[in-house]
């Protein structure tokens, strides 16, 4: 194996399941148990632990440790002095036997900045980014970018860099209405104000544009907390946070823009075969949704990658909507 993979002088590689390619640098420590993919970038003073599996093009930046318990897929990138914990409570002279070590997984395509602190037993999605210094306590979804201490999502990879829905007024058209990916519509409610007050309506067949079936309220949401993440094969909806705000990101598999929902006179149209997801709910938020049927847990659509396949794009998707470049072999911090 040692003609496959380049190895330091310096380093110590105990693991003879090295894959080609990979480069492993001084003062490296790789124990017997580890398993390491192909074309990886092991930097200085890294030290990994048995039971510890490594998918290919993997880069894992100066400084960092790898406990047992972790699980790391292909093309992820893990920056300096970033800290994978494996016991949640620890004690000096005390360790989890094997069979409870909670597994800890950072799914393909995803990367974690420098200093991060990565709990036992989370699972960071697909794509996803945690910034440097982060401290996450919880799993982070597919495309999510988290920051802070506890780590909360503050926006998704892939996002329209100036889409006009994401201001408070959508840009005006011949309806007043802006037209988002997938067929999603944001648009204006008709209304009135004067001193006795606001009032907004919406018309069936005409701000509506379905019979409307089913109707229910989203409040008392912790602003850590996401909802939807799901898209429906038939169903159609229509959003409207009647007090507070909230985020709403909808994505059609190439494209993903996010709306604010913070006043009762905007109105969202999610058609079917949309990837929804809401968050960034306001202490006070209370989310008014209307929907084309009755609840039917067989319409939902939950996994991405199902999605995905349903729509035509069964390829695995960079989060900008093209193919998943192959990552550089040094990558930054």
């Amino acid at each position: 194996m040692a003609d496959r993979f380049y190895q330091h002088p310096q380093a110590i590689v105990e693991s003879g399941r090295i894959g080609a390619g990979t480069r492993i640098w001084a003062f490296a420590h790789i124990l017997p148990g580890a398993v390491i993919g192909r074309d990886c970038n092991i930097c200085d003073h890294v030290f990994i632990e048995n039971d510890v599996v490594i998918g290919d093009r993997v880069t894992i930046k100066c400084g960092v440790q790898l406990w047992a318990g972790l699980r790391i897929e292909d093309d992820v990138f893990v920056g300096p002095n970033a800290t994978f914990t494996n016991d949640p409570f620890p004690r000096s002279g005390c360790h989890l036997p094997p069979d409870r070590i909670p597994r800890t997984v950072v799914k393909r395509g995803a990367s974690i900045g420098a200093n991060a602190t990565i709990h036992p037993g989370i699972t960071i999605g697909e794509y996803a980014m945690v910034g440097a210094g982060a401290v996450v306590t919880r799993d982070v979804p597919r495309n999510a970018i988290v920051a802070g201490n506890p780590a909360v999502i503050t926006s998704y990879v892939g996002l329209e860099p100036e889409a006009p829905g994401s201001l408070l007024h959508p840009k005006p058209g011949p309806d007043h209405a802006y037209l988002s990916v997938g067929g999603a519509r944001l648009l204006r409610l008709p209304g009135a104000a004067d001193l006795r007050g606001s009032l907004v309506h919406a018309t069936v067949a005409n701000e509506v544009p379905f019979e409307v079936r089913r109707i229910f309220f989203v409040y008392g949401v912790p602003t850590r907390e996401v909802r939807g993440e799901h898209a429906h094969r038939a169903l159609h909806q229509f959003l409207v946070c009647v007090h507070g705000s909230c985020h709403v990101i909808v994505d059609d598999g190439s494209r993903r823009e996010e709306f604010i929902l913070a006043e009762p006179s905007l109105g969202l149209y999610l058609p079917p075969m949309v990837w929804s997801i809401q968050y960034k709910f306001s202490a006070d938020a209370v989310l008014a949704v209307l929907a084309s049927a009755p609840y039917d847990p067989a319409d939902y659509i939950r996994s991405y990658d199902e999605y995905l396949q349903m729509i035509g794009k069964g390829l695995e998707q960079a989060p900008d909507g093209g193919m998943a470049p192959p990552p550089s072999k040094g990558g930054g911090s």
